[in-house]
Order: structure tokens, then sequence, then C-alpha cells
């Protein structure tokens, strides 16, 4: 009897492992295509961009799992790949751009989220006034970030904004077994150089 139970147990324990692992493998697969994708839109945009003389934001109404943005966090040694949508196909590949939020560097607020156990494993060590970098079909943005919020997870913390947004989400804390209980929030604004007299006059 106790030899059944515990075959019983380890071929569960085994068929687990396997779905887990093949459900990695998959997500590190559509990661990699990702890449690629975002790669050839990034070099037809260069041939586009000669022939144009202005750039306009891509349709609102973006395909769900296609490439929208590149994401560069230099804290964490992140760069990955953001993926239009928020479901679990999206998420399991790379981080997901919340479908109806601004783009990157547009006017408005840009969602991304990640699970924590993924992408955003250690987006918890990001502190304000850290620094994140986005890249676009229309161009590169620089990001500070100005506040870091932990709320519940039903919270509607996500808000509208008229200037440029970005807010990086994802389930808190990170190391929670089970459903996490709450939201880690960061938000950031874009950097805004300034003009070379005030750097040189105060610098």
């Amino acid at each position: 009897m106790y030899r059944v139970v515990a075959l019983t147990l380890a071929v569960s324990g085994a068929v687990l492992a396997s779905y887990g692992a093949g459900t990695y493998a998959q997500g590190w697969y559509r990661r990699d295509v990702a890449r690629q994708q975002w790669e050839a839109i990034q070099a037809r945009h260069v041939v586009s961009s000669a022939r144009a003389a202005g750039v306009e934001w891509p349709d609102a109404r973006l395909s769900r799992g296609a490439p929208v943005a590149r994401l560069v966090i230099p804290r964490i040694g992140l760069d990955e790949i953001v993926l239009e949508g928020v479901d679990g196909d999206e998420l399991n590949a790379a981080p997901g751009h919340l479908p109806g939020s601004a783009l990157p560097g547009a006017a408005g607020n840009a969602v991304i989220s990640a699970h924590r156990d993924r992408h955003f494993v250690r987006l918890g060590e990001v502190a304000v006034g850290d620094t994140l970098e986005t890249e676009t079909r229309v161009g590169s943005q620089r990001w500070v970030v100005t506040a870091r919020h932990v709320v519940p997870r039903d919270d509607h913390a996500l808000f509208e904004t008229s200037s440029a947004t970005l807010t990086l989400t994802t389930c808190w804390p990170i190391r929670y077994l089970g459903p996490a209980p709450e939201r880690l929030l960061l938000t950031a604004k874009p950097v805004i150089p300034r003009p070379l007299a005030a750097r040189v006059r105060h610098g």
C-alpha cells in the first residue's frame, strides 16, 4: 500500500515538474522570437524613416502578443522585449503592456506588468531615483523612478495621466507562497535633459 502511494506521488511529481519545465521552455522560446521580431521591426523602421518626413505612433489596436517596446532597467540587469497583452501566454514569455494604456513615451500612463517569479523577480530592488530606458518604434526615452507603492492586490491603483508616465507593476511580496496579496507599483517620469548652458553654469 505504502509502495503504491509513494509511486503515485513520485509519478505526480514528475508530471508536474515536466509541465513546469515545458511552460518555462515555451516562455524562453517565445522570448527569443519576440526579440527577433523586435529587431526586424526596428530594421524596417530605419528604412521607412529615411523615406518619410514624420513618424506616427503605432495603431492603438495592437495585436495581442506583438512586440511593442524594449525595456531596460540597469539596476537589475533587465533587458526585455515587451509584448502587447497581460494574459498568461504573454507574461510567460515577457513583460506585458496593458492594452488600452499609453505606449511608453506617449502622453498618458504606460503600464507594463510581469510575473514576480519571472522577468520582474528583482523589481523590488529598484528604488526611487533609479533610471530606466524604453525604446519604441518612434524612439528611445530615459525615465527616472519617482514613486514606489505597495497596494492591496484588488486596489484600482492604475491611474490616467495627461503627461507621459511609466508604471511597472508586479505581484508582491516577490517571495510569497501562493497568490500574493499585494502589488508593487513603480512610477517613472521622463528625464528631461537640462540645456547645455544650464549644465555649464550649475555643473
